[in-house]
Order: C-alpha cells, then sequence, then structure tokens
C-alpha cells in the first residue's frame, strides 16, 4: 500500500527499536563525494553566464561538450558527459531547449 519492501520495514523497526524516533531521522549522505564544491559550481555557472561565444564557440548554445571544456577551464576538473549532464539539468536547472531552424532566403530572389 506504501509501496515499501517488507524488508524495508523490517529496517525500519530494527532502527526505531534501537534508537526510537531520533534513529529514524535522515543519516548524513555516504557514498563518494561530489567532484565539484559549491563554490566550483558557481564559478563554472558564472562563465557560462557570459555565454558561449564568450568562451571561442560558434554558436551561442551551451552544448555538454562545451559546457565540460569550460569546467575544466575554469575548475581544471574532468567531468563524465553524464556529469555534466547532471551538472545542468540538476544543479543549474536548465532544461533541454532545440534551437529554432528557419529557412535561409535565397540572395537575390
Amino acid at each position: 500500500m506504501l509501496g515499501v519492501s517488507e524488508e524495508g520495514v523490517r529496517r525500519w523497526r530494527r532502527v526505531w527499536e534501537e534508537g526510537g524516533t531520533n534513529g529514524l531521522r535522515r543519516r548524513p549522505a555516504t557514498g563518494r563525494p561530489p567532484k565539484l564544491d559549491d563554490a566550483q559550481v558557481e564559478q563554472v555557472r558564472t562563465a557560462l553566464e557570459q555565454g558561449a561565444q564568450a568562451h571561442g564557440f560558434e554558436a551561442d548554445l551551451w552544448l555538454p561538450e562545451g559546457v565540460g571544456l569550460v569546467v575544466e577551464r575554469v575548475t581544471g576538473v574532468c567531468l563524465s558527459r553524464a556529469l555534466v549532464w547532471r551538472l545542468m539539468t540538476g544543479r543549474f536547472g536548465w532544461s533541454l531547449q532545440r534551437p529554432e531552424r528557419r529557412a535561409v532566403a535565397c540572395p537575390g530572389r
């Protein structure tokens, strides 16, 4: 009914029996620390706000490859394409945008 496995309920009960309601409070995150700290993320954000052309790209569009290059230039940290995408969509809140395509009129017609 709650979408929780029986094992999950058993684990919660065991934690509650050992530590009461304080034991059920959210624990600090475990796992690998992020490659970029908050200050580095803000440095990257500031650099990206200058626009892609300010960083030598032909179009003023940010693609994951370009963002990855700027991250490396600014912080010295090389991110995988997946981590760049997570940075763009998660930390920056960007969404996928498709450039508007327009027909180009032939000159002289």
